[in-house]
């Protein structure tokens, strides 16, 4: 008798409990198509319940004489799930005390019927060619950068502090140093012939970056690969990268983890932008992800930026990541704008930007950062200076332009009647200015001059070098053709008021790339601010800020000192996992778990009678205890899931996992209530 083969798979199911790999026998009419890697159906003990699940490897049923349930499926023969994906994405999801499977659905697209059969029927792809020009090109480039090449070769860990210029490419684009530098870098690793993969934020930035590699890098080994493309799309691309040839990847945050052939090199720009720590669960944050990923696939791994985070920081005074920055460091011009005597102080552009942006204007374009989009984003009682609110939610009230009636920013709905409930009157005032507002006031200061408006509302990627004034809020600066002539940076003292952990470190990063559009030489105003941000900017040293912030968060141990994870749920569970840690890791004092503490029913995403018996705890560890502490509480995460089943039910005939003690899947309850996030966004602190 002919043994059969047994497929052990994973389970494509956010339940928690079902996080594992579990054996199924594998039919003799499935036996060609079942490979490590490609995505199947499976049953589950209830009857007809038929769930996706990725083949993870193949092997010959043990002696134990059990029975075990048949694949029902093969979705698709496409080996989608390679073993270094999954070694990744499991890592990845151990570390943040969640779900392999919630990874891979960051990693691997829906599939694509017509997709995957054009691809199949075109073939496997060439390997892509660098000629000699654009190697030439990249040695140039790289060549003040001696660190980063030694970095590159060495498969190591770099931070990168990017030259704070634009540069010309050919024909005629602008676009920013780091750009075609991390361009130069990957064209340096596909002509070796390994991959490269670059991270940015946004689409702003991953279109300089296909600027930059435009002409230099083969087409077809360019991959795009983000969030704004159609399922087709991106499921081609994806496709593309597991073929046996070596590609450059620009994409979004869910790009580290992409699937290339033999990776040489992972990029990250910015990695300060939230935009790179990822929200859904487990919520694992571009940079962990791509150092994981450095020590899994031996890729060299940079984090580039003209700022530095103080996550990059700490690892570089750790001496885990070394610094690869050139020898001789450019900065831009910076000016500390004050009042001067007798001017108002609460002149918004100073007598000195103002004399500096109408000389810039003669020559090209000058650059405004707000710090809010609209016209008046915020409005006041005109009699006591009250906050003006919603009567119907309490939402801010704010005005779309001159003589509007207000508007409430949360529920939409037009206050007709407002009237303030403190002193009566039906008055208001604008409190602060958009830039709707802004583009309007400086279009009345310098008649004749074309003003554009660059915000969310309103995009704009790049403007030409004539004159004009650029009116853009914080990271939605377009490039200017040649470089700004001059910056005029409004409202950081109002910037530096937000409720944020790390509002010192994001102004300094939104001020840094601002200052990083104008050509070199030209001068940078940042209005009506002093201290150690506004020293740091003029003095282009924002290691040295970080490395500041990292001093004073050690002894209060807040992050990134200490890692953080936040639990929610119901106070019998909260209570349950704060016991199991304790005792898991006896080392955690009195100090490292903070609460439990009730939430309160107006926060997100607690309402109704959920909020009355909703609790959260914070816990804070050192690094060295992380692994023990998120097996910890991924352990109760999942204790409490299977806590809140329905009903305890009996053993799934013919399904066994690999561990003969684990319970057998079964279709629970999934109102569990314990939820457990790890490194914790300063946001939610």
């Amino acid at each position: 008798m002919t043994e059969r083969r047994v497929a052990r798979v994973l389970i494509d199911s956010p339940l928690p409990q079902l996080d594992r790999l579990f054996d199924y026998a594998v039919p003799a009419e499935l036996a060609a198509d079942v490979q490590p890697g490609v995505r199947v159906r499976v049953p589950l003990r209830s009857a007809g319940r038929i769930l996706d699940a990725y083949v993870v490897e193949l092997g010959d049923a043990d002696p134990v004489d059990r029975p075990l349930s048949d694949l029902d499926a093969v979705v698709s023969s496409t080996r989608v799930l390679t073993p270094a994906l999954y070694a990744l994405a499991r890592r990845a999801a151990d570390r943040a005390a969640g779900s392999a499977t919630d990874i891979l659905r960051l990693a691997i697209p829906k599939r694509m019927v017509r997709a995957e059969k054009a691809w199949l029927a075109a073939g496997a792809p060439a390997p892509p060619v660098v000629d000699d020009p654009a190697r030439a090109w990249a040695d140039t480039l790289l060549a003040p950068y001696p660190a980063l090449v030694e970095c590159l070769d060495q498969r190591g860990r770099g931070a990168l502090d990017a030259p704070p210029e634009p540069v010309g490419l050919q024909g005629g684009v602008t676009t920013g140093s780091w750009a075609a530098l991390l361009a130069a870098a990957a064209v340096r690793t596909l002509a070796s012939g390994h991959s490269a993969i670059l991270v940015v934020p946004d689409h702003r930035d991953q279109a300089q970056l296909e600027a930059a590699l435009a002409g230099r890098a083969p087409a077809e080994g360019i991959i795009r690969n983000d969030a704004r493309q159609s399922s087709p799309a991106r499921y081609s691309a994806f496709l593309r990268m597991l073929a046996d040839a070596p590609c450059i990847v620009i994409g979004n945050r869910s790009s580290v983890y992409a699937p290339v052939h033999d990776p040489g090199l992972l990029a990250i720009w910015d990695d300060g932008d939230p935009l790179l720590a990822e929200p859904l669960s487990p919520g694992v944050h571009a940079r962990d992800a791509a150092l994981i990923r450095q020590e899994l696939d031996g890729c060299a791994v940079v984090f580039a930026g003209h700022t530095r985070t103080s996550d990059v920081e700490r690892l570089v005074g750790l001496g885990w990541v070394r610094e690869v920055s050139s020898a001789r460091r450019a900065s831009p011009r910076i000016v500390l704008s004050a009042t001067k005597e007798g001017e108002s102080r609460g002149a918004r552009v100073p007598s000195a930007a103002f004399a500096a942006a109408r000389e810039a204007l003669q020559t090209g374009p000058v650059l405004v950062q707000v710090a809010r989009p609209g016209y008046a984003p915020v409005l006041i009682c005109a009699d006591c200076r009250a906050p003006a609110r919603c009567p119907h939610c309490g939402g801010p009230l704010h005005a779309a332009r001159r003589g509007a009636v207000p508007e409430c920013a949360w529920c939409g709905r037009p206050a007709t009647a407002w009237a303030c409930p403190k002193c009566a009157s039906v008055r208001v005032r604008m409190a602060s200015s958009g830039s709707e507002r802004t583009a309007e006031e400086l279009g009345r200061a310098f008649p004749g001059i074309r003003v554009i408006v660059a915000d969310g509302e309103h995009p704009v990627l790049t403007v030409d070098a004539r004159p004009a004034l650029v009116v853009s809020t914080r990271g939605a600066e377009p490039i200017a053709e040649g470089g700004y002539r001059a910056v005029v940076l409004l409202d950081g003292d109002r910037m530096l008021q937000a409720e944020d952990l790390r509002i010192g470190e994001s102004c300094l990063r939104w001020w840094s790339n601002a200052a990083a559009l104008a050509r070199p030489g030209s001068p940078v105003h940042l209005v009506g601010v002093t201290g150690p941000v506004a020293r740091a900017l003029a003095t282009w040293t924002q290691p040295a800020y970080a490395r500041a912030e990292l001093a004073d968060r050690a002894p209060l141990r807040m992050p990134p000192t200490v890692r953080v994870a936040a639990l929610e749920g119901s106070h019998l569970a909260v209570e349950r996992a704060l016991a199991a840690l304790r005792e898991a890791v006896p080392e955690l004092d009195d100090e490292a778990i903070l609460g439990p503490v009730d939430v309160r029913a107006g926060e997100p995403g607690i309402r109704g009678a959920a909020a009355e018996s909703t609790c959260r705890a914070l816990v804070r560890f050192d690094y060295a205890h992380g692994p023990r502490v998120t097996e910890s509480l991924r352990g109760s995460v999942v204790a409490d899931a299977l806590r809140s089943r329905k009903s305890p039910g009996t053993r799934a005939p013919g399904v066994r996992t690999q561990n003969a003690s684990a319970p057998y899947p079964r279709v629970p309850d999934a109102r569990h209530t314990l939820r457990v996030r790890v490194d914790v966004p300063d946001l939610d602190l």
